[in-house]
């Protein structure tokens, strides 16, 4: 059985929309297209992140968005990244039928949950998430991520495509490793946990004023 595995570059309040340059993506009017680069520059732990990511043999499953990025830039790109992404195979979420001019590309419709859980079962190599927010969220929500590593960066951008939203699906994860940068990214790697767990530090007899705190919420929660 494949495993497979996800990485994200994320701000503090979760936007992922183009990391890598200001052309990438400027939908809904992003202005911060490019806003990961500065803290790339002379840091070891994160390259070291990237060398562990595409260690082993991989292939790819991204959605069509980034799909279109990258078939965009890799293939006229041979350093160590760009060879290995060019070899692989490249699995793509798509409900567009046009076509995957990428070398190695194949496309995945339909039931996009059952069409992943085929691909896990197949023999090859582990299966490789990169960006694609939505299929993120979606896998994430049918418990089909075995890993997740998330490079959060210090930055708020206030609006852009987030790889959580309202409706994501309560999950709890394990932090299996963790290390910060030079520059100060916050480099965890996580694997699911099941459900989420509460309980509470509340007094075991609430004082009055706290019942009556509770009778407002509901009440508010009410009108």
């Amino acid at each position: 059985m494949r495993k497979l595995t996800a990485s994200a570059f994320v701000s503090l309040d979760g936007v992922m929309q183009a990391p890598g340059g200001p052309q990438e993506d400027p939908t809904g009017g992003f202005a911060f297209g490019g806003w990961t680069v500065p803290y790339w520059q002379g840091d070891d732990k994160m390259g070291a992140t990237m060398e562990r990511l595409f260690a082993s043999p991989f292939a790819l499953l991204i959605g069509r968005r980034t799909y279109d990025i990258f078939a965009a830039y890799w293939p006229h790109h041979e350093d160590e990244i760009g060879t290995a992404f060019n070899a692989a195979a490249k699995y793509v979420v798509t409900s567009s039928d046009a076509p995957l001019a990428w070398k190695g590309s194949v496309a995945v419709r339909g039931d996009i949950p059952a069409e992943i859980r085929r691909l896990k079962q197949e023999d090859g190599p582990d299966l490789l998430i990169q960006g694609s927010s939505m299929l993120l969220r979606t896998l994430l929500a049918d418990e089909l991520v075995d890993e997740l590593t998330l490079l959060t960066f210090p930055v708020v951008l206030g609006k852009g495509k987030r790889w959580y939203g309202d409706d994501a699906a309560p999950r709890a994860l394990d932090l299996v490793d963790s290390k910060i940068s030079n520059q100060g990214v916050t480099i965890g790697r996580y694997r699911p946990a099941g459900k989420v767990e509460t309980g509470s530090f509340g007094a075991d007899e609430p004082s009055e004023a706290e019942l009556e705190r509770r009778r407002a919420m509901r009440q508010e929660q009410l009108a």
